[in-house]
């Protein structure tokens, strides 16, 4: 198994896809939802970011968070906000998928794949270029027809705030490979 050494700049900007254990759709349900929203709320109570771009998908997210000035841990943000979302989720008595011999070992649930597709944002440039790609997911996805239409994203915040039609033109990053987004 190969060993991951993630880039970890204090005080950048970070995209993050993640995604659920066989991309089982969980975020239908408004309490899966709720219970993703109050372990991220909790977490960044306990470990600050600023969250400047998100939208939730049936079976995952995408992601770009600005991290503190002293601070580049972003993988113990994501393990909170799993482990959280997860013992919460669980309380309702959902039922999951049996686990593996190296879940179960690890004491894994099967809600969250283990992993999580992280990259550093470079400049001006890539960060509008991911903020488009996530907001425009839902529609890479076939979930709608138009923007507009998707509830879970913060696209809605960027058009209050005059950004799309004034800064950036959403069209422009959906000819890029999935593969730059982690999908």
């Amino acid at each position: 198994m190969p060993n991951y050494i993630r880039a970890k700049f204090e005080g950048a900007y970070y995209f993050f896809t993640v995604v659920t254990y066989n991309r089982r759709r969980l975020f239908g349900s408004e309490w899966a939802r709720r219970c993703l929203r109050d372990a991220i709320i909790e977490t960044q109570s306990r470990y600050p970011y600023e969250s400047i771009a998100f939208c939730l998908m049936p079976e995952h997210l995408h992601c770009i968070w600005m991290l503190p000035e002293d601070d580049a841990n972003y993988s113990i943000r994501w393990s909170l906000i799993k482990g959280l979302f997860t013992r919460q989720y669980r309380r309702q008595g959902e039922r999951l998928e049996s686990t593996s011999a190296s879940r179960i070992r690890k004491g894994e649930a099967c809600i969250w794949q283990r992993r999580f597709w992280e990259h550093r944002i470079r400049d001006e440039c890539d960060l509008v270029r991911h903020i488009n790609y996530i907001h425009s997911n839902p529609i890479k996805h076939g979930l709608v027809e138009r923007l507009e239409d998707w509830p879970w994203s913060t696209y809605h915040r960027y058009v209050r705030e005059g950004f799309y039609g004034r800064v950036v033109n959403l069209d422009d990053p959906l000819g890029h490979d999935s593969a730059d987004f982690g999908e």
